[in-house]
């Protein structure tokens, strides 16, 4: 007889970062009901930070590891609408960095607590004012990096190890877990990543794939992807979270994105609403934005088209905002 080996069954990640990734799809049924094809929502809040940026931030700092950009006890210096800065803390705690988050005012006071929460230092910088403005979060980001030693800047927007994460991981995922049956890929844009590397994968394995990036009013991607014109008109603050530039990111590779349409601030707000109490999906206000701007492009639709669209966070990051009826009061998104 052999020896027993006791314990060879058990499962268990070495530590948090084994965690990112595999995420679930997810059919959504009331919200899209008017539409005629299956939907499905990938589901990323299930990463241990709570949304879909865990995945490129892994991927970029291992990247800079194996570049010799970021060295034993150094300092993450990245500019974050918070998302970002959360999945690049858990690598800074479990890998032994210093993390500095740079982020503008318009983000939610929960982000702002949850980055201090994980060892962050936070700098809060004005939302309204230009990128290549000296207190703009990029600049002050870019600044801080240039005056700490041993620091390394991450700059999601222009970083290709961005894009490289979600077309080794989530394009494989969402091809697999469809069976291939995927024809519409539909996803809020910010830094580009995520519609860039899942685009350029799934439209690797069937060209034919429609590839939409959801926009809001006040940023510059739709324009500048129909017509090639970057037109600062069309920028102005804006309230919706996560999507949407004033800057043109080295990430989105425009050329993989079929169309853009855009979604105001107020259906943002209230579609993420009604996802939680009509889906039970408790999201950030990027989903709404999502899932309305899907709802607009139904005449694009058939019957056999199975459409998955992205969710990139959770619900818990906007509770004194969408989910707080004062301030949506406040707002005018409802009476």
């Amino acid at each position: 007889m052999g020896t027993a080996i006791f314990g060879a069954s058990m499962k268990y990640a070495e530590n948090i970062l084994g965690t990112i990734g595999n995420t679930p799809l997810v059919k959504l049924n009331r919200l899209t009901a008017e539409l005629p094809c299956l939907v499905l929502a990938k589901y990323e809040t299930f990463n241990p930070g709570n949304s879909v940026k865990d995945r490129m931030a892994v991927q970029m700092v291992e990247d800079a590891e194996a570049e010799g950009k970021l060295l034993p006890g150094g300092t993450i210096i990245e500019g974050t609408s918070g998302n970002t800065g959360m999945g690049l803390a858990l690598v800074a705690v479990i890998k032994g960095y210093k993390m500095i988050c740079v982020i503008n005012d318009k983000q939610s006071k929960e982000k702002i607590d949850i980055l201090k929460a994980m060892g962050s230092e936070v700098h809060v910088c004005p939302t309204a004012v230009a990128p290549e403005d000296p207190r703009s979060y990029y600049s002050t980001a870019k600044r801080l990096s240039e005056e700490i030693p041993n620091s390394w800047y991450v700059n999601q927007y222009d970083n290709p190890s961005n894009t490289k994460a979600h077309f080794l991981t989530t394009g494989p995922e969402i091809w697999e877990q469809t069976d291939g049956k995927v024809t519409h890929f539909v996803v809020g844009v910010g830094t580009g990543g995520t519609i860039s590397g899942v685009g350029t994968y799934l439209k690797s394995k069937n060209p034919e794939i429609k590839v939409w990036g959801i926009d809001t009013y006040g940023s510059v991607f739709k324009k500048y992807h129909e017509t090639g014109i970057f037109d600062k008109n069309e920028i102005y603050p804006y309230i919706t979270e996560g999507i949407g530039e004033d800057i043109l990111p080295k990430n989105v590779n425009f050329d993989i994105i079929d169309g853009f349409t855009k979604v105001t601030d107020k259906d943002a707000a209230v579609y993420t609403r009604r996802l939680a109490r009509e889906e039970a999906m408790f999201l950030g206000n990027s989903a709404g934005a999502a899932i309305k701007g899907l709802l607009q492009l139904k005449e694009h639709f058939k019957k056999d088209d199975v459409v998955v669209i992205l969710f990139h966070d959770h619900g818990s990051r906007y509770v004194g905002k969408v989910f707080n009826d004062d301030w949506m009061k406040k707002q005018g998104f409802i009476d």
